[in-house]
């Protein structure tokens, strides 16, 4: 039966450079979307150390809220998502004590050697099945714990990044499961808190809360339902693949590019850690095995290096450069960590850019903006097609198509070049799954949908997608 009225669903999705609020009318049957807000959000730097201002965003996502109420617009529910492993610690009385530290900040430089020395890498792995990144939770809060941190030192309870927020709203604190398995501390088999190898290291227990599903119910906002979505960004997005069936993976494009599959148990083995896969909570109990690539950050960078020389390209210009050097010759290694957090990314790529032969190209000649461009497209779909490779050697199906999602899907030239190198088909769209991710599981938790598969059937009749074919053949999936 459908709702007498359609529902109304906000959806607060925060990146690590801009925030929106997406409005959802739902009827059952279908439904329309409209970005309301958008803000930016950065990473800001006090004493030598990086941090994101939440009050801030806070104040955003009050804001907006606001001025929907003064519209006159009846919201049914909120859903909140943002990034992973950062956290904010909240004290006795239930204040914030300070800013939640930037996974950005270097602090954690040479904390997984230091963690290793009493928990070996392979045992960390083979228990909680995520990529050993530098800033994973488990790092942070070894470095915080190293450090005596006072915030870490005087919490009564840590909240990831969505949750925060969420309590910021509503005053009521949990820990949602696809934002929490990103800490690197979740095992596999409980999906709950491995406290055994947090004390080896020395790190409190006490501060962790239970994890609770996605649909759950946080409280209210004015008198508004919050829901726990998939609170980390990726999980909304690959919820909202408008995928027909399991043979397929995914890459969610923004300033990082996620890639990986969708499968309904983890995948953890010697070959698995050695490749630096992570096994990250989806909806409904799936597993989302994939692997983290720097993404279009390293666009992003280089824009705003060229901004402050007085060159402000738009992404229309950038693709228009790339496409006259599409034969440029030079490559970086996407992931390489001196592309991490430079001060100046256009120089990092100057001194990295090499051919085939291992030439460093600004050595010979001194490359132009439209070749660097050109560098970091090819670079990337270079490198889709090897995380591809590897992921089919994983997945217990065939993949026919990569999916692209995010921001990234928009790009007509970065897709089709993909498509090229990858040699199956690129399915781009929609550009803002995350939002619709977020809000398809507020639909859920209402139970105006039944499940992940009923979603992705809406979205693929709701929202326009571009299919590019490759024009080069790919070689064959290599043996990893």
């Amino acid at each position: 039966m459908k709702p007498i009225r359609p529902h109304i669903f906000l959806a607060l999705d925060c990146g690590a450079t801009s925030g929106r609020a997406v409005l959802a009318s739902f009827d059952g049957d279908g439904f329309n979307m409209r970005e309301v807000y958008r803000f930016p959000n950065q990473i800001f730097k006090e004493n030598g150390k990086f941090y994101w201002d939440v009050f801030s965003i806070k104040g955003h996502f009050e804001k907006c809220i606001a001025s929907l109420k003064e519209e006159g617009v009846t919201i049914d529910s909120i859903g909140i998502d943002t990034w992973g492993v950062d956290f904010g610690c909240i004290g006795a009385d239930g204040s914030l004590l300070g800013m939640p530290r930037a996974y950005r900040d270097p602090y954690t430089a040479g904390m997984p050697e230091k963690v290793f020395g009493t928990i070996p890498r392979e045992e960390l792995y083979a228990a909680t099945g995520i990529q050993i990144m530098v800033f994973n939770t488990i790092f942070q809060l070894y470095a915080q714990t190293e450090s005596d941190d006072e915030s870490l030192r005087n919490a009564s309870s840590i909240l990831f990044m969505p949750d925060l927020l969420s309590y910021m709203l509503t005053g009521n604190k949990v820990c949602e499961y696809t934002d929490a398995s990103t800490s690197g501390m979740m095992d596999q088999g409980s999906r709950q808190f491995n406290k055994g190898l947090l004390k080896r290291l020395g790190i409190r227990t006490d501060i962790l809360l239970p994890i609770v599903q996605p649909g759950t119910r946080i409280g209210e906002y004015n008198g508004i339902p919050v829901i726990a979505v998939a609170g980390h960004d990726t999980a909304s997005a690959i919820a909202a693949v408008p995928a027909a069936d399991e043979h397929f993976a995914y890459l969610s494009s923004g300033t990082w590019s996620l890639m990986g599959i969708e499968v309904p148990e983890p995948i953890i083995n010697a070959e698995s850690a050695r490749l630096n896969f992570t096994n990250e909570g989806g909806i409904e109990g799936t597993t989302r095995f994939l692997k983290n690539i720097t993404g279009l950050w390293l666009l992003e960078q280089c824009r705003k290096v060229w901004k402050a020389e007085g060159k402000d390209y738009s992404y229309p210009e950038l693709v228009a450069m790339a496409r006259l050097e599409a034969s440029f010759p030079g490559r970086i290694n996407p992931d390489d960590p001196r592309f991490a957090n430079p001060d100046n990314m256009v120089e990092e790529i100057l001194r990295s850019a090499q051919d085939d032969k291992g030439v460093i190209l600004n050595e010979v000649k001194n490359l132009s903006d439209a070749q660097i461009v050109s560098c970091i497209y090819h670079s990337l779909a270079d490198r889709y097609k090897e995380v591809l490779d590897m992921l089919q050697h994983f997945a217990p199906f065939k993949i026919e198509k990569l999916h692209v999602i995010g921001g990234g899907s928009a790009n007509d030239l970065l897709n089709q070049w993909t498509a090229d190198a990858i040699g199956i088909p690129v399915v781009a769209g929609p550009t803002e799954a995350t939002a619709i991710g977020n809000v398809m599981m507020q639909a859920k938790a209402t139970g105006l949908v039944k499940d992940r598969w009923e979603m992705r059937r809406m979205i693929a009749d709701a929202f326009k997608m571009k299919t590019y074919t490759p024009t080069v053949i790919s070689s064959e999936v290599e043996k990893y």
